[in-house]
C-alpha cells in the first residue's frame, strides 16, 4: 500500500488536523510537538523524538545531479528513503526505483503525487507533501490511498475434490461490504491462490453476509495488501487484508473479527496449465469461488471441469516475505 506523509514543519495545528481527518499515514513535525500531535489524535510522527526517527529510520537526500542519484541507490536499504527533486524529472526517479525499495518523494500538490506514484508502473513506495491547503491534503491522501496493485488473475480447470472430514477453519469478517465476485486470494502454497468469494450472495440457507469470507482452514496462506503472505491463524481484529475481484483489481479492509470453528472440510485441487494448485474449503453450500466473469460457483458443485480463478506467483516466501528461489510445496 502507498503511503503520505504530511508535512507540518513549521508547526500547523490546521494540516495535522486535517491529515488525521483524511487518514493520512504520518505527519512530519518539529522536535517537541510529538505530544501535541497525539492530543488531537492517533496518527505516526516523523520528527526527532517521534514514532519515525529521521536519520534512524528514514534519510533524506536532493537529488541534483546524477552523483546524487548514485549517493541515494547505494544508500542503505533498510532505511525509507526521502527525495527532495530540486529540478522534478521523471528520469532520475525511474532509475532508483528499478534500483531500489523504501523510496518517498516530496511533492507540492496531488498531481505530482498521482505521477510519482505511477512511474514504471511500480511508482515510488510514499510521497511528503508539502502544502497549506487543507483541501489538497484531502485530495492527495484520496489518490495515493486509492492505488493498490491489479493482480493478474488466471484461469483454473478443477480436476479433484475430496472430503477430508473435520477441520479448523477461519472466517474473516471484515469492515466492509463486498459484492459478488469480490473476495480474497487463499492457498495451501505460497505461490499459487484460489479467489473465494465473500459471502454477498443470497441463498436458501442463510442470509448473505457481504462482510464475510469463509477462507479456509488454519494452516492456509492469504495474500496480504503488502505482497505477503500470512497463515488463516495468525489473523486478528484490526489486521489489513486485501479484497480482490474476478478482473484482479484490489483495495483494503479492515478485520473486524476472525472465527476459528471446526467444520468438515474438503480439498480442491485444480490446473493451470502444467500446474497443479490446490486450496481447503469449509465442505458448505454457502462457500463458493469466483469463476470468470464475475461468476461464482459454491464448493458443493465442484466437479472435474469446473473453471475457478486463480493467481499464481513465482519463486518462494521467507516468513511470509517473497523471494527469488527455487521452491515446490506440496
Amino acid at each position: 500500500m502507498k503511503r503520505i506523509w504530511v508535512n507540518a514543519d513549521p508547526w500547523n495545528k490546521d494540516i495535522v488536523i486535517r491529515a488525521l481527518e483524511c487518514g493520512a499515514d504520518a505527519v512530519v513535525v518539529p522536535r517537541g510537538c510529538t505530544a501535541r500531535v497525539k492530543e488531537l489524535g492517533l496518527i505516526s510522527t516523523v520528527a526527532e523524538d517521534g514514532d519515525i526517527k529521521p536519520g534512524k529510520d528514514v534519510l533524506s537526500i536532493e537529488v541534483n545531479g546524477k552523483d546524487d542519484e548514485v549517493r541515494a541507490a547505494r544508500s542503505p536499504k533498510d532505511k525509507l528513503l526521502i527525495l527532495r527533486m530540486k529540478d522534478w524529472t521523471i528520469i532520475p526517479l525511474e532509475n532508483l526505483i528499478a534500483q531500489r525499495g523504501g523510496l518517498f518523494v516530496e511533492v507540492k500538490d496531488s498531481k505530482t503525487a498521482r505521477t510519482a506514484v505511477n512511474i514504471l508502473e511500480k511508482g515510488v513506495d510514499g510521497v511528503v507533501l508539502f502544502t497549506e491547503d487543507a483541501n489538497e491534503v484531502g485530495k492527495t491522501v484520496d489518490i495515493i490511498h486509492g492505488i493498490m496493485p491489479t493482480l493478474r488473475i488466471e484461469t483454473a480447470t478443477v480436476v479433484e475434490t475430496k472430503l477430508l472430514g473435520m477441520g479448523d477453519r477461519v472466517c474473516i469478517d471484515t469492515c466492509s461490504q463486498m459484492n459478488p465476485g469480490q473476495g480474497m486470494l487463499i492457498g495451501n502454497a505460497s505461490d499459487a491462490f484460489f479467489l473465494v468469494q465473500s459471502e454477498s450472495e443470497e441463498n436458501p440457507y442463510v442470509a448473505a453476509r457481504p462482510f464475510r469470507v469463509n477462507a479456509g482452514p488454519v494452516h492456509a496462506y492469504i495474500l496480504n495488501p503488502d505482497g505477503k503472505t500470512r497463515y488463516l491463524s495468525e489473523l486478528a481484529t484490526g489486521d489489513e487484508v486485501m479484497v480482490v475481484d474476478h478482473k484482479g483489481s484490489t483495495q483494503i479492509a479492515s478485520v473486524g473479527r476472525c472465527k476459528i470453528e471446526r467444520r468438515p472440510l474438503v480439498l480442491v485441487v485444480a490446473e493451470v496449465g502444467d500446474k497443479r494448485v490446490s486450496t481447503i474449503l469449509q465442505n458448505a453450500e454457502t462457500i463458493r469461488l469466483v469463476q470468470p466473469g464475475g461468476k461464482s460457483v459454491s464448493v458443493a458443485s465442484l466437479q472435474r471441469g469446473t473453471e475457478t480463478l486463480v493467481h499464481l506467483e513465482a519463486g518462494g516466501r521467507h516468513f511470509g516475505m517473497k523471494i527469488e528461489e527455487t521452491l515446490q510445496e506440496k
